[in-house]
């Protein structure tokens, strides 16, 4: 298995808590992995992104140049990132930010998710970083929902343990927008 990843958008928006969970579940599967986060100096509110590498074998390198994923949580991370992410990859955007008429990448498989609106579903409008998580791990399979919930247990300060419930309804409800598109 090789997969690599990038996240991007605001700070404040949850971009590196997601990568950061992503690279936990795997590393709980048994997978080699790399994270690299990348912020401005103003952090919430300035621009950030994180890759994350996912293999079986080495990483030579944490650096992705042609992602075989990429999200998107504002139209600057877009416009930057979205037409790196390769031709037979997916783009997943934030659709609660950016309309369909903004994304005008050719190649890749793009997935609107209107994040916002289905966080609200479940209850916390805040929590749209894990709908597009629980999105990612169903659409590319590169870690599962209990490994991302048991990474969220294992990394979080117990202070932060009463979200957690909250969290995992989000993970699933992107998941299942995943399956069913909706």
């Amino acid at each position: 298995m090789y997969f690599d990843i990038i996240v991007a958008g605001f700070g404040g928006q949850g971009v590196l808590f997601i990568g950061n969970l992503l690279a936990y579940a795997a590393m709980a599967e048994g997978h080699k992995v790399t994270y690299m986060p990348v912020y401005g100096v103003e952090m919430r509110g300035g621009t950030a992104n994180c890759t994350v590498v996912v293999s079986d074998d080495e990483i030579g390198s944490p650096v992705v140049q042609h992602p075989a994923c990429s999200v998107v949580m504002n139209k600057p991370s877009l416009d930057k990132f979205g037409p790196l992410t390769r031709d037979d990859g997916l783009l997943i955007v934030n659709a609660s930010l950016i309309k369909p008429q903004q994304v005008k990448v050719k190649g890749p498989e793009v997935l609107m998710v209107p994040c916002i609106e289905l966080a609200k579903e479940t209850g916390n409008d805040r929590l749209f970083n894990m709908i597009i998580l629980g999105v990612v791990a169903e659409k590319t399979g590169v870690t599962t929902l209990d490994s991302l919930k048991q990474a969220m247990i294992d990394s979080l300060p117990k202070s932060a343990h009463k979200m957690i419930p909250a969290n995992t309804r989000a993970l699933e409800r992107g998941a299942a927008f995943a399956r069913n598109g909706n």
